[in-house]
């Protein structure tokens, strides 16, 4: 059985799709992560005292936990946020399979 606090869940947002797609393509080709999903949202937040409401794209990234620091330098290097939504969620379960094949993929 699967350590499954060895395993996380990143949560970033883009601007747009075009970031999006260019992050998600090099952490995978660095083995940073093993699966990334990226969706459209709208963001509702305030920023530098303004309100705002903004077309986004959210990517849910899946990797091992003691990879998160390279992630987080890596996001923040690539980045075209000031300050870059970077949050990791540990994971508390997961299908032993599917765990399994995240360590084979990441380096």
């Amino acid at each position: 059985m699967n350590d499954t606090k060895r395993y996380c869940m990143i949560l970033t947002t883009c601007p747009n799709i075009h970031e999006a797609d260019e992050l998600a393509t090099k952490l995978i080709e660095q083995k940073l992560a093993a699966c990334i999903q990226i969706t459209a949202i709208t963001s509702y937040y305030t920023w530098k005292g303004s309100t705002n409401k903004d077309d986004e794209h959210l990517m849910l990234i899946k990797t091992r936990s003691e990879l998160y620091p390279g992630i987080e330098e890596f996001i923040k290097e690539h980045h075209s946020y000031e300050v870059p939504e970077i949050i990791r969620i540990p994971v508390q379960n997961g299908l032993p399979a599917y765990l399994n094949w995240i360590d084979e993929v990441t380096g």
